[in-house]
């Protein structure tokens, strides 16, 4: 188990991002386009604190979030605990815990999966999916935009490109979305961007963004489970 850098550390600012990530709701829509998961069976790996939970059980028949930070899982179980749709469970990308086929939807965003070495975790949630079902990897995409530019450049073993082509070259496909981080002041962007970059990246990205709002492209990453025999 690797830690997480920002959610781990700091629970309540990553709170915070998440309620201005994505302020049009485009990378859900997307995702409702692509993976609908109405009336179906959806796990969301590596689930935190539960942000996402709900929204998946606006319409989803069930919802599991898996999480393999303690504190995280009783914060999630504490945010679902008045919805008996949802189900949250200690477990990794890797060792999931739960049955073969009992799943329409997987869903992982900006967690585990980042290159090659999420192998391990897309053959668990392959066994996870009944057939039809769908894995989406929601990332950011690093080749565009001012945030992009920062990630690289505080990241600088990380290759969006290479990423991309791991993806690629085991069934995903891919469809980018841009987004809108809007922050309601200046603090708060600051606080966000603190736990996001290194110091010196942080500093940087407040004095080049003026205003409160800050255009992210996320990447959606989809692999379908086959139907039948596949020969």
């Amino acid at each position: 188990m690797i830690p997480s850098p920002n959610i781990w550390h700091w629970p309540d600012v990553y709170e915070l991002e998440n309620k201005v990530q994505d302020v049009d709701g485009a990378v859900f829509a997307a995702l409702e386009s692509i993976a609908p998961w109405a009336g179906r069976d959806v796990v969301d790996v590596g689930c935190g604190a539960g942000f996402h939970l709900p929204i998946f059980a606006g319409s989803a028949r069930t919802v599991v979030g898996v999480e393999p930070y303690r504190p995280l899982v009783k914060a999630a179980k504490r945010r679902t605990s008045d919805d008996d749709r949802i189900r949250v469970v200690r477990g990794s990308a890797e060792d999931l815990s739960l049955p073969d086929a009992s799943a329409d939807v997987v869903h992982a965003r900006t967690a585990y999966f980042f290159g090659p070495k999420s192998a391990p975790g897309i053959e668990e949630a392959m066994r996870v999916l009944r057939p039809g079902g769908a894995l989406v990897i929601v990332d950011l995409d690093a080749t565009a935009h001012p945030y992009g530019e920062w990630m690289c450049t505080d990241l600088p073993h990380y290759s969006p490109k290479a990423a991309e082509s791991f993806f690629l070259t085991t069934g995903f496909d891919i469809t980018r979305v841009d987004t809108r981080w809007v922050f309601p002041d200046r603090e708060a962007l600051a606080a966000v961007l603190g736990i996001e970059f290194s110091k010196r990246i942080a500093a940087r990205a407040l004095a080049e963004t003026p205003g409160l709002a800050l255009d992210v492209r996320y990447r959606i990453h989809c692999r379908r489970k086959a139907r039948g025999f596949v020969v």
